[in-house]
């Protein structure tokens, strides 16, 4: 581990998302979004939609669209148990782009017995994945 590292490790249903070193992971939590570097006090979040950042040790910078889930923070390890975390080649942007439309007309027109959150919750993920295809 480098000097300035922690172990990120990102765990969904289906798969190990990913795992490695890093030294920057920045996401959107129920607090707000949130920058984590190697040492921060330890801590668990709620995550909600939003795009995820990692920065790896070696510089290079992935983007991933993460939908909710878990945060736990230590010193020397962060782990994510995610909902549902895509790269961007693993997302259809007709899809999100038709999702985001749904979202915003059924926010406009706000039908009898609608689910606000929801609805919120669908928008907030459609713009996360075509934020982080673009």
């Amino acid at each position: 581990m480098s000097e300035n590292g922690f172990k990120l490790q990102i765990i969904s249903p289906d798969r190990v998302f990913y795992e490695g070193e890093v030294s920057k992971l920045e996401l959107n939590t129920s607090e707000g979004e949130v920058g984590i570097y190697k040492r921060h006090m330890p801590m668990t979040m709620i995550i909600v939609p939003g795009v995820m950042i990692i920065t790896q040790d070696d510089g290079e910078i992935k983007e991933a669209a993460l939908h909710g889930g878990f945060l736990e923070v230590l010193p020397d390890k962060v782990t994510i148990m995610a909902e549902v975390v895509e790269w961007p080649d693993e997302i259809d942007v007709q899809r999100a782009e038709e999702a985001k439309k749904r979202a915003e007309r059924r926010l406009a027109e706000h039908p009898e017995g609608l689910d606000i959150l929801r609805a919120e919750t669908a928008l907030h993920r459609a713009i996360a994945r075509i934020v982080v295809v673009k």
